[in-house]
């Protein structure tokens, strides 16, 4: 069974044999050594002979081959190598990839594992000192993790009051003395791994809501949950990466206690890099979870987090933590941005219309402009566009929305033109292009042309205008700028 789930309270777990290392002779004391470098695991894989067999680790949500060791004809092999492998929960793989069982590593990585693949539950870790911990753990747990599972059943048929609440307690109970020996162990075990696990895993509860003066704070038991979130872990500690249940808890933590709202978010964000820059594999590995997240963010707005990762972060020398197609994608996309930020001026567009003149964005006298940009052979844009002009004739041009339409390829103009005539779009949008001469114009002056300036990664891209053509909004779906537009409309009254 996965060590996961021997450490979560709601599971039950099969037990590892360990085994202690032999003790000194009575009367004598054990002679001071240095710690052992690098890392000597000897295993013997039973009935596996004359094939190589592999150590794995979590890595964030995936898994990592990590070392590999090859069993002659005896089954013995040796996972063996001249660094320590970073601490976390690691796994024996078969020739055929499949987990066999699962340990614990940390710093002492000189011990021996013997097992059998018919008899995984079995296998027997000898010389450590963290596996020690895990056999008692689970051994505990094949008692009481069982127990939970069944009671649970039964809580789940009950079909009187007070059978449902005679099993709530059992299960409250049982939940209680997992925790007490969890608590046990951090307590008396401050520095092992399965300490740490422990502390990973914990979750606080909500507590009771408070009544302040006669008033109840309703907001309390959330501050408290998020107050307490992250008690005894450590960003820094890269064995939080080694582990299937961290990242999971970040996930959570974002979606559940933290506000979408972009400055709360940098507040989260900033706290987490700074607290893990030390770790030398987790801080780079949360700089890039966090990039991706917010380069293509799932809020509206959220793109500004992204910026300040780069000017933050990236702009002070952590770039040289990417490979060369991630850092000119960082960059260009940073500077892409920039430039469309939610409130700011929008970048000036001077494009060409289908008759051949110049219409410019900063021209349009109206309480809105929505400004499209799209590919006449684009499926989406097939969709979307239609969708946009049936929204325009029924509900936006009544309330004073002007389209301005971009295509963004100057050299599929027949395209456009016929499919702007097959779809009827309306004649009152501004249908605009850049033409090739201007666009060299612009390339040759250096400057960023309108791909850059309104960051059109993907088509369609939309933003929504004010008056004044500051952006109000980007990235939402035709129905959510409709409901903004009306929303804007009626505090405008």
């Amino acid at each position: 069974m996965k060590l996961v789930l021997l450490i979560a309270v709601f599971f039950g777990a099969t037990s590892i044999t360990v085994a202690q290392k032999p003790a000194s002779p009575a009367g004598k004391a054990a002679p001071a050594t240095a710690e052992p470098k690098g890392r000597n695991i000897p295993i013997t894989l039973t009935p596996l002979k004359n094939c190589k067999v592999y150590l794995g680790s979590y890595y964030g949500k995936s898994k990592a081959l990590v070392d590999s060791a090859y069993l002659n004809e005896k089954s013995q092999g040796v996972f063996k190598g001249s660094t320590k492998l970073t601490g976390g929960i690691y796994f024996v793989v078969s020739p055929q990839y499949t987990i066999q069982f699962e340990l614990l590593m940390d710093k002492d990585q000189h011990f021996s594992i013997v097992a059998d693949t018919a008899f995984k539950e079995r296998a027997q870790i000898t010389g450590s000192r963290e596996n020690d911990l895990y056999k008692a753990y689970s051994a505990f747990m094949n008692e009481k993790g069982p127990r939970k599972a069944q009671l649970d059943a039964q809580y789940a048929a009950a079909k009187t009051k007070e059978d449902s609440a005679r099993l709530a307690k059992e299960i409250t109970q049982v939940g209680k003395e997992i925790s007490d020996y969890q608590n046990n162990v951090i307590k008396t075990q401050p520095k092992s791994m399965l300490a740490m696990l422990f502390n990973t895993l914990k979750r606080p509860e909500a507590p009771a809501i408070p009544v302040v003066n006669g008033k109840k704070d309703s907001t309390y038991p959330y501050r408290y949950v998020k107050e307490h979130y992250w008690d005894n872990v450590s960003f820094e500690d890269d064995r939080l990466l080694r582990t299937p249940f961290f990242e999971p808890k970040l996930d959570d933590y974002f979606k559940n206690l933290v506000s979408p709202e972009p400055d709360s978010v940098i507040e989260e964000v900033k706290y987490i890099l700074l607290s893990a820059r030390p770790g030398k594999e987790i801080y780079p590995y949360l700089l890039t979870k966090f990039t991706n997240k917010y380069m293509n963010p799932e809020f509206m707005g959220q793109d500004k987090v992204f910026i300040y990762l780069f000017e933050n972060f990236y702009a002070k020398g952590d770039t040289t933590l990417l490979n060369p197609a991630s850092r000119k994608t960082v960059i260009e996309r940073a500077y892409s941005m920039m430039a469309n930020q939610l409130g700011q001026a929008a970048p000036a567009l001077d494009l060409t219309d289908t008759t051949g003149a110049t219409k410019s964005l900063y021209t349009i006298k109206s309480p809105f402009t929505f400004v499209v940009f799209w590919d006449p052979n684009c499926g989406h844009c097939k969709e979307e566009v239609p969708r946009l002009d049936s929204l325009y004739k029924s509900k936006w041009k009544s309330k004073g929305v002007t389209v301005y339409s971009v295509n963004i390829y100057e050299n599929e103009i027949p395209a456009w033109k016929k499919f702007i005539k097959e779809k009827s779009l309306s004649p009152d949008w501004i249908q605009a292009y850049e033409t090739k001469e201007a666009k060299t114009a612009v390339e040759k002056a250096g400057k960023p042309n309108f791909r850059q300036l309104y960051d059109i990664y993907k088509t369609p891209t939309m933003y929504l205008l004010d008056k004044d053509k500051h952006i109000i909004a980007k990235m939402l779906s035709l129905e959510q700028f409709d409901d903004l537009i009306e929303a804007k409309r009626k505090a405008m009254k």
